[in-house]
């Protein structure tokens, strides 16, 4: 073949190279134009309109391989980085979706140059100019790996609270869930530093050997937090199975199987903890002298002997009480215990919780107390027949569809009261039905007397709650300079609040402000709704430029959806005729991992989520069609792993719900709002000032279509399950989506040390001392509405040993 020949035949290849990408750019040119002029009927940037008409101008003349193409999509690209900077700043991750995928195809673009009848550069120019914008690239993703949009850092406040006190966990244990009832998840142990974390190794690991027969099944989260008291550590597995371990070694000691049906799991298989018991009357040495006690999936208080394992025999049957009894029919699943009860005063409180969404004719939400020796009723908290405080007689049920308390409540034995974070009432979307009592206590911190169960007092954090902000997170006891009795409770909504916890009082300030008006149920929504001054979350305010996605198609597609749904803020009212956007979600700010509290300097510690949910109302004629059903019926049972709210029928009321909780896009997978999705922050419990915020989580286990990214960018996840807070300095944590337990710097709020665990670390850590080592330990169970692996994993690790 002569030159000639050769000449031609490489003209022709590259001549397909340029149809190829002529045809690519218009294929997303068209697209482009087709939603930028949706968009744009709705009032949103015109950006996308104009760029995909030059998308298709450009393919076409590059695939006609004039050079006109290749110039007018320099001039594409150039104004897109003069739109994405005037859009978003310099804010790195609002940037990538606007600037990485046009940077792609300007590499593609440079490269075909040469191959226009017209060459503007040559080969090496074209090459160049491709490793120039490569090499940027690769900076820009360093800055983004480098970038945790920290605040900045202020100084940690001086140690100048009450020393010592009953909420501190004592000599190297963790006797109750949140450490003490007093739940501020801090210890005194200083054996673990800033300076010494980047030497912690796994010391042990034990098997819970409770998982189900498909490890694909997501069903499964054990979400547990064990107790250390004594030469002993306690826990509970995803079905219930107690276990006792050596705390030094993650040997079993022993195990007790109660036997839970899978047909009882709701949601997902999780039993978050376990409490503890001494019989003050009994002989050390005596049978159940010292006993675990756990709530159970079916709905039962479980007591067995610390030594031994064995039931204890004197409390209800066989070592076991049903809570069921007063409440009416009640189908698997839909009454549970995942949470840990709460002992105080010789009682053993608990609520329970009732499947979302299903029927407003639900189970009771009912507080009950049972003897902590014998099993037998104290009495019941029934809100709307507040007279009764024992069962119901004559045939009646405690009052149905009542607001529940399915997560952990704190307790002040001096004060003999117990705090319960109190949830919604069982249409969590639709208030028309309710009754005056649950309009009074749904979505608040209610204090009862814990011999009697008489409420105490009671704040309300949501009026009217229809937004599923029901209280997640345990309330946490401290004692304020002076010995103001306070207890600190967060919200989903982002607040925090700080109340006298012997009267209720406020003593940090709130203010009742409008809200938004509307919605299918106008006349039922509140003119005005309580804020804190104090917040987990910073903004609480979305922009159509605050939509995100993996390139300019999909952003453009969520700011189609955010402006074709409603959104007035927060507080946004439920509406059918349209998706609603609720801000921040159902998830949190703060949810059931709750915060920890540095008693000596008065630090709040919490870790939050900060996503929206797109909801719609789903009227019920369109719901039955669809065949959504509660528990039981034609769904019976088909819900474990699902995300609350995705389908549910809220039977009884005139509409369903349809949630998409983190507000995905159902292509990608992606979340609609921009990075970070969770964080923590240091909080000064004392003026609510910032002490530091940070991204908490990486994007290695996310990306689009579920593949991980294997990416170290700091993205900001989503997270489940709290933190441990030490003297030595040190925060604990696991609860993000990619799997990493993390050692931060309480100073500064960086990350010192991590692991990757095995599977989800969808639970709270806690740390103690066995043998005059400090070990910290985790659970690494899974989470199904946070999608990450399940397992069986308790892992411990400590300071190499001397």
């Amino acid at each position: 073949m002569d030159d000639t020949n050769e000449s031609t035949s490489t003209e022709r290849r590259g001549g397909w190279a340029a149809v190829a990408l002529g045809i690519v750019l218009g294929l997303i040119g068209l697209v482009l134009t087709a939603g930028g002029i949706w968009l744009l009927s709705l009032g949103g940037s015109p950006y996308y309109l104009i760029a995909g008409l030059a998308l298709i101008a450009s393919g076409t003349l590059i695939a006609l391989r004039n050079v006109m193409g290749v110039w007018l999509y320099a001039l594409v690209f150039v104004g897109t980085v003069i739109w994405a900077f005037w859009e978003s700043g310099a804010d790195v991750w609002a940037l990538v979706p606007r600037i990485v995928g046009p940077a792609v195809l300007m590499v593609l673009v440079v490269l075909v140059a040469p191959l226009m009848r017209r060459r503007p550069l040559g080969w090496p120019g074209a090459l160049g100019i491709a490793a120039v914008f490569v090499a940027v690239m690769a900076a820009g993703t360093f800055l983004v790996a480098r970038n945790e949009s920290s605040s900045p850092v202020r100084e940690l406040p001086a140690a100048n609270y009450a020393a010592g006190g009953t909420f501190i966990a004592p000599e190297g244990d963790w006797v109750a869930y949140g450490g003490t009832q007093g739940a501020q998840r801090y210890s005194p142990l200083t054996q673990i530093t800033p300076d010494n974390v980047g030497g912690l190794e796994r010391a042990w690991v034990a098997h819970t050997r409770d998982l189900p027969e498909d490890m694909k099944d997501n069903s499964y989260g054990a979400e547990t937090t064990p107790l250390k008291i004594g030469d002993t550590l306690y826990l509970c597995s995803a079905k219930n199975i107690l276990i006792a371990l050596d705390p030094a070694t993650g040997d079993e000691r022993w195990r007790y199987d109660p036997q839970v049906p899978d047909e009882w799991i709701p949601y997902t298989a999780a039993c978050r903890g376990v409490a503890y018991h001494e019989v003050a009357s009994a002989e050390a040495d005596a049978p159940c002298a010292r006993r675990i006690i756990e709530g159970t999936l079916d709905a039962r208080l479980i007591a067995v002997d610390a030594r031994t394992g064995r039931p204890c025999q004197d409390f209800g049957t066989n070592g076991s009480v049903s809570i069921l009894p007063g409440m009416g029919p009640v189908v698997p699943g839909m009454v549970s215990i995942t949470s840990p009860p709460v002992v105080v005063r010789g009682n053993i409180v608990t609520g329970h919780q009732v499947l979302d969404g299903q029927k407003l004719d639900a189970p009771s939400g009912v507080i009950q107390a049972f003897d902590a020796v014998t099993g037998e009723l104290a009495w019941a908290w029934d809100m709307t027949a507040p007279d009764r405080q024992g069962r119901p007689e004559n045939g009646e049920t405690y009052t149905r569809g009542t607001p529940n308390m399915w997560t952990m409540a704190a307790a002040d034995e001096e004060l003999g009261l117990v705090y319960l974070p109190m949830g919604n009432a069982a249409g969590d979307y639709w208030s028309s039905d309710r009754l005056p009592a649950e309009n009074e206590y749904a979505t608040s911190l209610v204090a009862l007397d814990a011999e009697t169960g008489r409420p105490a007092w009671h704040f309300q954090t949501v009026h009217k709650d229809v937004w599923d902000y029901d209280l997640g997170s345990q309330p946490t006891l401290i004692d304020l300079p002076g010995g103001v009795p306070a207890v600190v409770l967060a919200s989903k909504q982002g607040d925090i609040y700080v109340l006298d916890r012997r009267n209720g009082n406020l003593l940090t300030a709130v203010e009742e402000r409008p809200v938004p008006q509307g919605g299918v149920e106008p006349a039922q929504r509140s003119p005005t709704q309580p804020y804190s001054l104090f917040h987990t979350l910073a903004r609480l305010e979305l922009d159509e430029r605050d939509m995100w996605g993996m390139s300019p198609i999909d952003q453009m597609v969520c700011r189609i959806q955010f402006r074709r749904a409603s959104y007035k803020g927060m507080y946004t009212p439920p509406t059918a005729d349209q998706r609603w956007v609720q801000y921040p979600g159902y998830n949190g700010g703060s949810d059931w991992g709750g915060i920890a509290i540095d008693p000596l300097r008065g630090v709040i510690v919490a870790n939050y989520n900060d996503m929206p949910n797109y909801n719609r109302l789903v009227p019920r004629e369109e719901a039955d069609e669809m065949g959504w059903a509660p528990r039981g019926a034609a769904r019976g049972g088909d819900m474990g792993g699902g995300a609350e709210g995705a389908g549910d029928p809220q039977m009884g009321a005139p509409y369903a719900i349809d949630v998409n909780a983190g507000w995905r896009l159902p292509f990608t997978g992606l979340l609609c709002k921009e990075p970070p999705y969770g964080g923590i922050r240091a909080i000064d419990l004392r003026t609510g000032e910032t002490i530091w915020d940070r991204p908490l989580g990486s994007a290695r286990r996310n990306g689009p279509f579920g593949i991980p990214s294997m990416m170290p960018f700091e993205i900001g996840t989503p997270n489940n399950g709290g933190s441990v807070v030490t003297a030595g300095g040190l925060i604990f944590i696991a609860a993000t989506t990619d799997n990493l337990f993390r050692a931060i710097d309480m100073r500064t709020g960086e990350t010192l040390w991590q692991d990757v665990l095995p599977a989800g670390g969808q639970a709270t850590p806690i740390t103690y001392e066995a043998n005059g080592r400090q070990y910290v330990v985790v659970m690494a169970g899974g989470h199904h509405f946070m999608e990450t692996p399940i397992g069986d994993e308790l892992i411990a690790y400590a300071l190499p040993a001397e």
